[in-house]
């Protein structure tokens, strides 16, 4: 753990979804101008996909060079590409397509329509070694913003309690088998990718999200709330609305 550790609440999931959008814009912004580009990992889930659609519908993001922020998931539904249950769908939906990208600068992850077909192994493995491509000598890329939705159970990206991808660290991505949430094979970052961001954000929003909220901040059993276990190495922020933090 390294870093500053905050908890920002917000008085609604709407008013979580804007002040999350004007904070990205500004670290974007912030990158892009000490760094030349910026690197941010989105997420997806109803709070995400609000949260990017705020994004699109923000005159600040006039304030971007959309052209030089690369754009990762730090976890997908092996799906094929397009299906609505995929987070780069959402994120197409509600955001990409409204910006001028560089086609190069988005980093969608592999989809079963894709060269490795349904290995999940290997497309895992072909999203690490994008992933390497960037990590300027890391693994990964130092993401300027990752950002992290949570289940209910406590899970972020798709590393769920007790499940055995918990325990994997040997690469920076995994296929994920059995997945306790359907559909049941994904692909996900490890701890070990999160934990090169600079800025880690976990967004949460509901009442249901409270008791692991409050495990998570209280940075508790790993085993039982992963999200507990995220940090970034210049801070790392619960975004929840007052629903979400009732617990704390």
């Amino acid at each position: 753990m390294s870093g500053e550790v905050l908890v920002v609440r917000h008085s609604s999931p709407e008013l979580l979804a804007a002040a999350t959008a004007g904070r990205l814009l500004s670290a974007i912004a912030d990158a892009q101008a000490a760094r030349g580009v910026a690197h941010v990992s989105l997420t997806g889930g109803t709070i995400g996909g609000k949260t990017l659609a705020a994004v699109a519908a923000a005159p600040a993001r006039e304030a971007v060079d959309w052209k030089r922020v690369h754009f990762w998931w730090s976890d997908e539904r092996f799906l094929p590409t397009g299906d609505p249950e995929r987070n780069a769908t959402q994120a197409q939906d509600a955001l990409l397509g409204a910006l001028d990208l560089d086609p190069s600068t988005v980093h969608y992850p592999p989809a079963t329509d894709g060269p490795d077909g349904d290995d999940l192994d290997a497309a895992a493995a072909r999203y690490a070694a994008e992933l390497l491509q960037f990590g300027g000598g890391a693994d990964v890329p130092a993401f300027d913003v990752l950002l992290l939705g949570m289940g209910p159970d406590g899970h972020v990206a798709s590393l769920f309690p007790h499940h055995p991808g918990l325990a994997r660290d040997e690469s920076s991505v995994i296929g994920v088998r059995g997945s306790p949430k359907p559909p049941p094979l994904r692909v996900s970052f490890t701890f070990g990718a999160i934990a090169r961001a600079r800025q880690v954000w976990l967004v949460a929003s509901g009442a249901e999200k409270a008791p692991a909220v409050a495990r998570g901040v209280a940075a508790g059993d790993v085993a039982e709330t992963p999200a507990a276990g995220v940090f970034g190495t210049d801070r790392t922020l619960w975004l929840v609305d007052e629903a979400a933090a009732a617990d704390l």
